[in-house]
């Protein structure tokens, strides 16, 4: 740069406004690519299906996948599946984009009546409710509750069985004992 050169160019003159327009078109133009949603990507939106049971190595087996039909198709899982959950609709993505590579997010959750009729000689009559500081089990003809060599069974009829090796019991009302030895008070 010689000694009679400026080393800054003079601009235009800016015409009024023209700055902010530039910099509000700046802003609204996205500077990165915005990603589609999923459901326009092929094989990215969750599906369902069932979960038909399990697998010798117990991986679950799926039925009812895209493009597997009538297929048992393995699969992995990112919740816990149980035996019990067998028959039940599970949400699957797919690893790749792969339809034989199927990973199951989720177990849905059936309507409460859907529940009774799915299972009628199983669960019927059975309730188990929690307020987080009680747990209560409801049967219609008696709840059995055993550990090692003790048990407690409660019957429709009002009776109370306990039975194990020690026992300490109080009652408010008439307490009938049986045992090989009995200690009061």
């Amino acid at each position: 740069m010689g000694a009679n050169e400026h080393p800054f160019k003079t601009l235009p003159p800016a015409e009024p406004g023209g700055e902010l327009r530039q910099l509000l078109a700046r802003e609204r133009t996205p500077t990165h690519a915005v990603p589609a949603p999923a459901a326009a990507l092929p094989g990215m939106a969750p599906v369902t299906a069932r979960l038909h049971g399990f697998g010798l190595q117990g991986e679950p087996l799926l039925a009812g996948l895209p493009g597997c039909a009538g297929e048992l198709v393995p699969a992995r899982s990112t919740v816990t599946l149980r035996r019990a959950t067998a028959g039940a609709q599970v949400l699957v993505l797919f690893e790749n984009a792969d339809p034989v590579r199927p990973i199951v997010i989720g177990v849905l959750q059936e309507a409460p009546g859907e529940v009774e009729a799915a299972q009628p000689g199983g669960a019927h009559g059975m309730e188990v409710s929690s307020d987080g500081e009680r747990l209560v089990f409801t049967a219609e003809r008696e709840i059995v509750l055993r550990c090692g060599e003790a048990s407690i069974v409660l019957t429709r009829a009002g009776k109370v069985l306990i039975r194990g090796s020690y026992i300490l019991s109080r009652s408010s009302g008439y307490n009938k004992l049986k045992g090989a030895a009995i200690d009061i008070n």
